[in-house]
């Protein structure tokens, strides 16, 4: 019997029993050690929305033995992010709370885009996949916040009375996907835990496959109605998506 024949099983066999890599880690997004006070968590740096409106306060507390970031928009807007290349089948899980939604809010007008909590996720889509319209209007916000914003984005948000589920285009700009995960004051004061699927999430909201992961901020904003809120954030991780 020729050599390789011999061979064919044996190697078989081999790769039968070779160990399956696993996934790389996602980048650490942990702030539960972090010192309370107004210094940002290792990795997060500050995330203007606006260049012409008051930021929000952010500051590190302690509650429950952990740390946690507390956002306090008083008639303005305040975000943290953390930049980093993922894959973009990964999932994310958080926990929030907030002490009340806005109540004059309304996903789809700019005059009542404010949240009491906000999640993003930027995605790497690449200025050549956008409209014309698009470039301009990603131009103009780049200029208006001093940020170098993504292409596309999925916002989670805590609505104040939009049905959990909905999917609406940010009245600012298009590529911003808004995603309601939480709704109404029922559950306020009390932590709530998410866990979503990054890909599936942006086919749903874009109907295209999602490109890579560069960034996560979190985020509370009352600037454009003029209210106030207080949002808590804790917990957030990035995982590997498991596969099927």
């Amino acid at each position: 019997m020729p050599m390789h024949r011999l061979l064919r099983p044996a190697m078989a066999s081999l790769l039968a029993l070779s160990p399956v890599p696993a996934p790389a880690a996602g980048p650490s997004l942990d702030f539960s050690g972090a010192a309370p006070g107004t210094n940002l968590p290792a990795g997060w740096t500050r995330y203007a929305m606006s260049r012409h409106k008051p930021p929000a306060a952010v500051t590190v507390e302690a509650m429950d033995g952990r740390s946690v970031v507390h956002i306090a928009a008083d008639r303005g807007a305040g975000a943290i992010a953390h930049r980093f290349d993922a894959p973009a089948q990964s999932t994310l899980r958080w926990r929030w709370k907030i002490d009340r939604t806005v109540a004059k809010g309304d996903l789809g007008k700019k005059a009542g885009d404010d949240f009491a909590a906000r999640v993003y996720v930027f995605f790497d889509v690449p200025r050549s996949q956008l409209t014309f319209g698009q470039r301009m209007k990603l131009a103009l916000a780049r200029d208006f916040t001093g940020q170098d914003l993504p292409g596309a984005a999925l916002c989670y948000v805590w609505d104040n009375r939009h049905p959990v589920g909905t999917v609406a285009p940010n009245p600012f700009y298009a590529p911003v996907r808004t995603i309601v995960v939480e709704s109404g004051d029922a559950r306020a004061g009390q932590w709530q835990a998410e866990t979503r699927d990054l890909a599936a999430d942006f086919r749903k909201a874009f109907g295209t496959p999602a490109p890579r992961i560069t960034g996560i901020a979190i985020a509370a904003d009352t600037d454009n109605t003029r209210s106030q809120a207080n949002a808590w954030f804790a917990d957030l991780a990035l995982e590997p998506a498991a596969t099927p």
